[in-house]
């Protein structure tokens, strides 16, 4: 990776960076005493001087914009192939196999993105994963074009995990970008601003997921996965191109890390380690995930039972506007004085709405629940991304958010892979069986879909009992108080020096 042109070279004070992390001008590789911690701090590779508050603020909506085009990109590829595959061959085990893959790629190469984001500077970072990204995509379109569609939707056949595959790769290696982009908001903005900007991330991957949804059904039912590629192809080209213009010279060099080789599993254990509760916090934020699994495998087969592809592509972007309301009101009004205490709270009125709105088939409540659903996700990612930004120094915050992604994205592809199948060779054969419909019709109603609607209903109940048990256990009274203690006196990670 080829870094940027470095800045004038003034240097920052950094002060402590937080809990178990003290303060030093280098880093140390020197042995740690007992509750210690490496010395990680690097006060000359940052200078927030450079630039007022305001400046650092647009360069970061900036990075923001052009990540939410790639994200966008990638997404309405990965919708679009996701609906294909689905309406070519009728089996939610394919559309269980595609999700579960995704997420078992990100969870596998989380800590090698984290580790890449901690040894090199930001930017450099997106720039080589926009350029990997273009590549992977360009090999999909040669393969889409060279390879008969009927090889291509054969899941005996190697042609369709390898399209799969390549689509799967390019995606994934986009989602570096976004651990880079949850490093920057330490570096661009204002300590008692990031709760706030957290939020904006949010309401990005909502308008993300509306414009996705939308495009990705009306491309597949009018235009064909050919020309869907080809539209992939020109968005990633402009964002590749646009990031290619960005410039923050307030990272004047990679700042000094403790970070080793591509896969650091040892040094993102040890700074998750270091912050007391730190791993209880991702613990509870992957609640969240265990019930996205079940979504993952099958909420697109529910929803284009329901409706035409493209008519599911409109439905689930007017859903995805929860997503913007969520990080609006997070904007406005923040996380609150205990962000865990909400997160637990936003976690079990998931679990609720997983549970009630398939009970009947009826396309409002399916929507509704959507929507409310995806209008809690924001608080649930923006609690821990603004704990982890505030107790843990910049030269670890890529181990700590590859290390999160990775352990939170490795419980969605559990249960898309266990469930899938269960579905689709006992459940939903069970549920259109004459005695599976009569004796599950006072509970779920009639309809072709009850046995998704099973699923949800359990997957949702799931989710409540174990939040709820979490609100009762020793470690969530500890890691709350001690968050409380210490978030009016944490330290930034990163300062002006004027």
């Amino acid at each position: 990776m080829s870094e940027q042109e470095p800045a004038p070279p003034r240097a920052a004070t950094a002060p402590d960076g937080g809990p178990g992390f003290p303060a030093d001008a280098a880093v140390t590789s020197a042995p740690v005493e007992e509750g210690g911690a490496p010395h990680l701090e690097d006060p000359d590779a940052i200078d927030t001087s450079l630039r007022s508050p305001a400046q650092r603020a647009r360069t970061f909506t900036g990075i923001l914009v052009n990540t939410a085009l790639a994200n966008v990109t990638t997404s309405y590829l990965w919708f679009a192939l996701t609906f294909w595959v689905y309406l070519e061959t009728r089996n939610v085990i394919a559309t269980g196999v595609v999700g579960g893959a995704y997420m078992l790629l990100i969870a596998l190469s989380s800590i090698s993105f984290g580790t890449f984001v901690d040894r090199y500077r930001k930017l450099a970072v997106m720039r080589f994963a926009a350029g990997f990204t273009l590549v992977m995509f360009v090999l999909s379109g040669v393969m889409f074009l060279l390879t008969p569609t009927a090889w291509l939707l054969d899941l005996t056949q190697p042609w369709f995990w390898l399209f799969m595959l390549i689509i799967l790769v390019g995606a994934v290696v986009e989602n570096m970008r976004n651990i880079a982009l949850s490093t920057t908001v330490t570096i661009l903005i204002e300590p008692d601003r990031r709760a706030n900007a957290n939020g904006l991330v949010g309401m990005v991957q909502g308008l993300m997921f509306i414009v996705t949804s939308l495009l990705s059904g009306l491309s597949v039912g009018l235009l064909g996965m050919g020309w869907t590629i080809v539209v992939a192809l020109v968005l990633t080209a402009l964002a590749f191109g646009h990031l290619l213009m960005l410039r923050m010279p307030e990272e004047v060099r990679a700042a000094a890390t403790d970070a080793h080789g591509g896969f650091d599993l040892r040094g993102s254990l040890a700074a998750v380690l270091a912050i007391a509760g730190l791993f209880a916090l991702i613990l509870f934020s992957t609640f969240n995930n265990f019930i996205g699994g079940v979504y993952m495998a099958l909420m697109d087969p529910y929803g284009l039972e329901m409706f035409s592809v493209e008519m599911w592509g409109a439905v689930f972007a007017l859903g995805s506007t929860g997503f913007i309301v969520g990080g609006a009101l997070i904007g406005k009004f923040g996380l609150g004085a205990n962000p865990l205490r909400t997160m637990l709270i936003a976690v079990a009125v998931m679990g609720l709405l997983g549970a009630v709105f398939t009970l009947r088939e009826w396309a409002w409540l399916y929507v509704a629940g959507i929507w409310l659903y995806l209008v809690l996700i924001p608080f649930v990612e923006a609690a821990e991304q603004t704990v982890i930004q505030q107790v843990v120094p910049l030269p670890r915050q890529g181990r700590v958010f590859g290390f999160a992604m990775a352990f939170e994205s490795a419980a969605a592809p559990v249960t898309a892979f266990l469930i899938a199948p269960i579905a689709q060779f006992w459940i939903i054969p069970y549920a259109r069986s004459a005695e599976g419909a009569a004796q599950l019709a006072p509970l779920l109603g009639e309809g072709t879909s009850r046995g998704i609607a099973l699923v949800f209903l359990i997957a949702g109940i799931i989710m409540i009992v174990a939040a709820l048990l979490a609100f009762l256990t020793p470690v969530y009274r500890r890691v709350s108080a001690s968050y409380v203690r210490a978030a009016p006196e944490a330290p930034n990670t990163v300062s002006s020096s004027g």
